[in-house]
C-alpha cells in the first residue's frame, strides 16, 4: 500500500498514529506530497478526486481517501479494536468527529492566514471558527475526560491529533485556558511513542 502524506497534516498525522500503534508501518509506503487548495498535488491526479491528503493507494481495490475511512479500513484490516464494538463504537466516532471538526476550522484558519492576501484576510471569521474550537475543547473537558482517560481508541487519537495541530499553528489562541483536565490528560498522551514518532515540526 501507498500512503500519501505531508508531515505537517494533522489528517495525516492520524493515519501514522494508527499505523504506529497497530504495528503496520512495515506494509505502508510514505509518498510524501506538496498540495494545498491553490495547488493541489499532481501524484493524487487520477486517484482521488478532491486531491486532498491522506490517501491510501491499495493493489486491492481504489484508492482510499479521508482520514477517517483509511483509519478505520487500517484498524479492520489489523483487527486492532481501536473503534470499539457495540454501543461504545458510537462514542468513538463522534469523538472522532468532533476532533476532525476541531481540525477543519483549524486548517481553514491556517489557509486563511497563508493563503488569502492580508488585506483580505476576515478577522471575524477568523474569530468564529476559534469560537468553535474553544466550544470543542469545552466539551473534551466537561463530558469526555472519561472515555479520554479510558482504553485506547481512535477517538483518543484523533483528539490528540487535533490538539497538536492546534499547538504547531495557534499556540498563541491558548486552547488551554480553563480546560485544565484536557491539558493534563494532553501532556501525558502526547508522551507515547507514536505520538513522539509523529510530532510535526514547522
Amino acid at each position: 500500500m501507498k500512503l500519501y502524506h505531508s508531515p505537517t497534516s494533522p489528517y495525516v498525522r492520524k493515519v501514522m498514529v494508527l499505523l504506529h500503534e497497530t504495528g503496520q508501518l512495515e506494509d505502508v509506503e510514505v509518498l510524501n506530497v506538496a498540495t494545498t487548495p491553490l495547488a493541489p498535488a499532481d501524484e493524487l491526479q487520477g486517484k482521488v478526486p478532491l486531491r486532498r491528503i491522506p490517501a491510501l493507494e491499495r493493489p486491492e481495490g481504489p484508492t482510499l481517501f479521508d482520514s477517517r475511512v483509511i483509519c478505520a479500513f487500517l484498524d479492520a484490516r489489523a483487527k486492532a479494536g481501536m473503534y470499539t464494538e457495540g454501543s461504545g463504537r458510537w462514542d468513538v466516532l463522534t469523538l472522532e468527529a468532533l476532533a476532525d471538526g476541531i481540525l477543519d476550522s483549524a486548517v481553514g484558519m491556517t489557509y486563511e492566514a497563508r493563503l488569502r492576501p492580508e488585506d483580505k484576510q476576515w478577522d471575524t471569521w477568523l474569530d468564529a471558527q476559534w469560537g468553535k474550537i474553544e466550544r470543542a475543547c469545552a466539551a473534551l473537558n466537561q463530558r469526555w475526560m472519561a472515555h479520554l482517560s479510558g482504553p485506547l481508541d481512535m477517538g483518543q487519537v484523533a483528539v490528540a491529533c487535533a490538539l497538536g495541530y492546534l499547538d504547531l499553528r495557534h499556540d498563541a489562541r491558548n486552547w488551554r485556558k480553563g480546560n485544565d483536565a484536557l491539558s493534563e490528560w494532553f501532556a501525558a498522551f502526547n508522551e507515547r511513542p507514536s505520538m513522539a514518532a509523529t510530532r510535526p515540526e514547522g
